[in-house]
């Protein structure tokens, strides 16, 4: 039986189905064949708040979407950050895509895991809440990318017998996730490289991995998922000195370290942490958890509910706030499968799975992975992740905090805010929030 794996990798999102029983010829020239490409949609322009206000009632997103996928950002995040050694950074938002996609095209018991673990019951209310999503997010301007990429990779034969895939499924992924359509034939050494390239191309080259030929794969599902924007209030550059940051082995490391003070802010206060964010354009933010002395930020990810406690709770106040935080860059890779099969999608995994919305090819999934990459400087954030599915106004000040990032310390980046409908009542209550797009550790910014 062909395997079905999975990939992630911040900002880009990969899937592959593996079969039992596909293949466009190509070579080094033309390793794979574009067949139909997506209509991207129109970018808001930066600060055109009433073109913004009616895209918004255009590409409602479901309460019960937004809830499910907040769920499972910290259902996922708790368990993936718990792994972290020194320094990682894992997006929940692109693992959802590719979940969403590879479940779009699950049947029988391997759909129920699927809906349960992305905390949806009705593919086809997933799949609109994806693709308002989708719209929502997407920007394309000056200052802010925010790019959403998927594609369908299609081998047409496996063992010198056709593959055929479902048409509701290829269309689904066409008009609702925005995915490209490419044929390949993925025993050639070339495939490799072609899907490297495009994820590469995707990501601004921040993300640049490489993938060996597999005979027994006949599809993948790339989604990409690119984020780079300004401050607000940027770090003025002669600001910028080296300074001391100490690591939890105890060692010293001297790296530069931006410094700012905010004169009016709010700032959390909680059981073992002191939580600030710091506003990127259009409307997304950066939020810091700077663990308290003698507490590690991996008892504060301990868990889904602490994890939840440190991003949303705490005694919130406003003061002055300084900040002093070290310039980082780096890349981070996490396997994925044993954290999902823990979750519950477990059957997908085996011989008994059921891909039978996608092809009446047996497969299943063999691995999942994902990849990122996340960098900050004084003008901004940069960061982009790959997912991988083988088929196989402020008050006056009061009080004061120094965000003083020398030690180990968590943050997260969301996306601007996305209002959604509480569907109670005829009239409905909106509410607006933003995605989480990264969360990570960072624990030597010089590593």
């Amino acid at each position: 039986m062909k395997r079905f794996s999975v990939c992630l990798m911040v900002m880009i999102m990969l899937i592959s189905l593996t079969a039992c029983a596909g293949s466009g010829k190509i070579n080094a020239n033309k390793a794979a064949v574009l067949i139909a490409s997506p209509e991207y949609p129109e970018a808001i322009a930066s600060g055109d708040d009433e073109a913004l206000s009616q895209y918004r009632d255009m590409n409602r997103v479901s309460t019960g979407g937004c809830d499910a996928l907040t769920a499972f950002s910290y259902n996922t995040a708790s368990p993936i950050l718990s792994t972290v050694e020194v320094n990682g950074c894992y997006s929940p938002l692109s693992l959802y895509y590719a979940l969403a996609l590879a479940g779009t095209g699950a049947n029988g018991q391997t759909q129920k895991e699927f809906m349960s673990l992305l905390g949806s019951s009705d593919t086809a209310q997933l799949s609109q809440d994806m693709g308002n999503l989708y719209r929502l997010l997407y920007s394309d301007n000056e200052i802010t990318k925010m790019k959403i990429a998927n594609s369908l990779w299609l081998d047409k034969e496996y063992q010198g017998v056709p593959v055929v895939y479902k048409d509701s499924f290829i269309k689904n992924a066409a008009s609702m996730f925005y995915a490209s359509l490419f044929t390949v034939d993925f025993a050639s050494e070339d495939a490799g490289p072609a899907m490297a390239n495009w994820i590469s191309g995707e990501t601004n080259g921040t993300l640049t991995p490489e993938f060996q030929a597999d005979p027994e794969q006949i599809m993948s599902i790339i989604n990409t998922i690119y984020f780079k924007t300004e401050w607000v209030d940027k770090f003025e550059e002669q600001e910028t000195k080296p300074d001391i940051f100490h690591t939890a082995e105890g060692a010293d490391v001297t790296c530069d370290f931006m410094n700012m003070v905010q004169s009016s802010q709010n700032f959390t206060r909680g059981d073992g942490f002191l939580r600030a964010a710091l506003s990127l354009k259009p409307g997304g933010q950066m939020v810091f958890i700077l663990p308290d002395e003698g507490v590690s930020p991996e008892s504060l990810v301990s868990d889904p509910e602490r994890l939840k406690e440190i991003l949303e709770e705490g005694q919130t106040t406003n003061g002055k706030v300084t900040w002093e935080i070290p310039k980082f860059s780096y890349a981070s890779e996490f396997d994925l499968a044993d954290t999902l099969k823990a979750l519950g999608l477990t059957t997908a995994f085996t011989s008994g799975a059921d891909f039978t919305g996608i092809t009446d090819q047996k497969a299943f999934i063999s691995s999942v992975t994902q990849q990122t990459h996340i960098a900050i400087d004084e003008n901004g954030v940069e960061a982009s992740a790959f997912t991988k599915i083988e088929y196989a106004g402020a008050a006056m000040p009061v009080d004061e905090a120094e965000m003083i990032l020398d030690r180990p310390f968590i943050y997260a980046i969301y996306s601007p805010s996305v209002t959604t409908v509480i569907e109670a009542g005829s009239e409905g209550k909106e509410i607006a929030d933003g995605r989480l797009l990264f969360i990570g550790i960072c624990g030597n910014p010089a590593a």
